[in-house]
């Protein structure tokens, strides 16, 4: 009995095995299973096998498989003539006996619970209707997807299940693994490879699905690329729920934040707020009741120390702002990959993060000079994490503290907050060193030109050059004509020389009622270069 098959696209091995009238019997032999299957042939004696045509499924009878040589001749003849398998009942020889020879030939011997007839008439039937197979199959892959849910690695499991002789990852844009297997990634696992992108929820690009397969059947690609296709929408879901889940998170870490410093604050003069929480939770090992603060398992529940003495960070963006950008999301991702605290956490306009200084990775030994001050290592492992992992943004960075315990942090942070707006981009700012110069370099430029160039009109007039403002500047900035002069790199005579032109000009640097002006309106018109970084003078010849 032969059974061609009539469809443009001949079913696979795999396909019959996975879905089709197959399903659920015993393989002897290789693992790959992508041969094409044309036609089915029934045996009952040995010599009919002598005709074979290439990828025919072979179907022995009780008499033709009445012993393992039968079973063994059998596998051979077809291993001569290309035959896609060989199917035989399981009660008829004993097909486990040449198990190690089909592996050996690469003939797949199937063996099926049922009537050896039955199983032919059930192959024929699927060879004439070649796509009533591939439905199934993508119907089937609907079900387990939609089983899977929404999480990325039920849903690639849920894909190698129903794709055989394939592998699939999920990779990020540049290419990353983030679910899945890296062969699917690999040129080497197979010739046919298919690539489904997977867009975010805005529509943007959130990651893509590759398979790569060892079958060269014609269509396959079709297939599988259908069958990813079902995965898109469960992914896109994923995303959508992290996000929601991300973005709830934050905002309730912001109100919860501010919930803490709001409550250490008010605690009684002299009773800090952690001195409360031991009282608490001393009450609960007593047995008098059961302690329990909502406030604090939260807190504690986002990773938050909620001990004292704290280290606190602070990080903002420090480019121009892109109206609609979630910088946030980006922050607390870098954060999260290389960040020297906790968790960052929305507040005052920027990012906070705190940490115990025995909790920090690679802390100071004892006796050097960062065990004796904290915040120096704070600040060296920030600007560390400024360097590498580089943030995907400008970012300016401060550091504050030590704060002894929750009543403290309320002021640490307010410290850490009011450091890091007047840092730069790429920048660390102490907030106990920050200096009158690092609030002269935030000031805002433009809207304060127009009143410091009217404060120095009569100067900017007479300076040519430029050398009697940077003069000025550089003398209010160090406080003697000696310092300026080493500063600007000229005589203590040329700086003394310009400052009586500078006076006669009206600019008294030592008048209390000018002197903060003018300090203000040097910086403003020239610029935000540090103090300590006022390139030379090249006027030295110029009174």
């Amino acid at each position: 009995m032969n059974g061609p098959a009539t469809g443009p696209l001949p079913l696979t091995l795999a396909e019959l095995l996975q879905h089709g009238p197959l399903g659920g019997v015993t393989v002897y032999g290789p693992a790959e299973r992508t041969t094409e299957v044309r036609a089915v042939r029934i045996a009952d004696r040995l010599d009919a096998l002598d005709g074979l045509q290439p990828h025919t499924a072979v179907v022995l009878t009780a008499g033709a498989a009445t012993a393992s040589w039968t079973l063994e001749m059998a596998l051979r003849k077809a291993w001569e003539h290309a035959a896609a398998c060989v199917v035989v009942a399981r009660d008829t020889g004993r097909p486990e006996s040449v198990a190690e020879l089909a592996d050996r030939l690469g003939v797949p011997l199937l063996v099926v619970a049922g009537d050896a007839l039955d199983t032919a008439v059930r192959i024929a039937s699927a060879l004439a209707r070649p796509e009533a197979g591939r439905t199934e199959l993508i119907a089937t892959a609907a079900r387990r997807i939609t089983a899977a849910g929404t999480h990325p690695v039920r849903v690639v499991s849920a894909l190698h299940a129903v794709l055989p002789s394939t592998s699939v990852a999920l990779t990020a844009p540049l290419g990353e693994l983030v679910a899945g297997r890296t062969a699917a990634l690999d040129e080497r696992a197979g010739p046919v490879c298919v690539r489904v992108e997977v867009a975010d929820p805005d529509g943007g690009p959130l990651a893509a699905l590759t398979a790569r397969s060892r079958s060269r059947v014609a269509g396959w690609d079709a297939t599988v690329r259908e069958v990813l296709g079902l995965a898109v929408a469960p992914l896109t879901a994923w995303a959508a729920r992290e996000r929601l889940a991300a973005e709830r998170t934050g905002r309730r870490a912001a109100g919860l934040l501010a919930e803490l410093v709001a409550r250490a604050g008010s605690a009684p003069q002299g009773r800090a707020a952690d001195s409360v929480t031991n009282e608490r939770a001393a009450d609960g090992a007593s047995g008098a009741s059961e302690a329990y603060d909502p406030l604090l398992a939260e807190a504690v529940a986002l990773g938050w120390p909620v001990h004292g003495p704290f280290l606190l960070y602070a990080v903002r963006p420090a480019g121009p702002d892109e109206p609609g950008h979630d910088h946030g999301a980006l922050l607390t991702a870098w954060w999260a990959r290389g960040g020297p605290g906790g968790p960052l956490v929305s507040h005052a306009g920027c990012w906070v993060a705190w940490e115990r200084p025995e909790e920090t990775p690679g802390a100071a030994p004892e006796g050097t000079p960062h065990a004796a001050d904290p915040v120096a290592g704070a600040e060296k492992r920030l600007r560390a994490a400024l360097a590498k992992p580089a943030p995907p943004l400008p970012v300016a960075g401060a550091v504050a503290g030590p704060a002894a315990g929750l009543a403290e942090l309320g002021p640490a942070l307010a410290d850490a907050v009011a450091a890091v707006r007047v840092a730069r981009s790429g920048d660390v700012v102490r907030a106990d060193r920050m200096g009158p110069d690092r609030f002269l370099a935030a000031l805002p430029r433009e809207a304060l030109r127009g009143p410091a160039e009217m404060l120095l009109a009569p100067l900017l007039h007479a300076d040519r050059d430029g050398s009697l403002l940077r003069t000025l500047a550089t003398l209010l900035d160090v406080g003697t004509p000696s310092a300026a002069a080493a500063r600007l790199g000229v005589h203590r005579n040329t700086v003394t020389a310009r400052l009586e032109r500078i006076r006669s000009l009206g600019c008294d640097p030592d008048d209390p009622a000018l002197r903060l002006a003018l300090h203000l309106a040097c910086r403003v018109l020239l610029g935000r270069t540090p103090p300590d970084k006022t390139p030379p003078d090249t006027a030295a010849g110029q009174p």
